[in-house]
């Protein structure tokens, strides 16, 4: 597992386990099953470059596509559906990947950044 040391097993199973079904993942409720809403920015910074798979300094539809297989190596990959949902979910921009971008009043911000942080304020964490 990518996220070892980072999130429990057991959580990690459970929100693979939930969104088992083709058509069934829903990030707002893996995030917060499998441990992630509770993370620091800098642990989902990390995050954000293991899902990088290509080391581009953006996440790609087709890394969104093997999301939950950075969990588990045999999870199933996200249909095109929960693919593109997913994806506009952490687009900002409207450019087709979620990227670190540099160029905001943050001086760090990144998309995936903002798509954990939209959640953690719906969860009002």
């Amino acid at each position: 597992m990518a996220f070892a040391g980072v999130l429990v097993e057991a959580e990690v199973k459970a929100a693979l386990d939930g969104c088992a079904a083709a058509d069934s993942f829903d990030h707002k409720k893996f995030f917060k099953a499998c441990g992630m809403a509770g993370k620091s920015a800098e642990e989902v910074k990390k995050a954000f470059y293991i899902i990088d798979q290509d080391n581009s300094g953006f996440i790609e539809e087709e890394e969104l596509k093997l999301f939950l297989q950075n969990f588990s190596a045999g999870a199933r990959s996200l249909t095109e559906k929960e693919t593109k949902a997913f994806l506009a979910a952490g687009d900002e921009d409207g450019d087709g990947k979620i990227g670190v971008d540099g160029k905001t009043s943050f001086c760090f911000c990144t998309s995936f950044l903002h798509l954990f942080y939209n959640f953690l304020h719906i969860l009002n964490v």
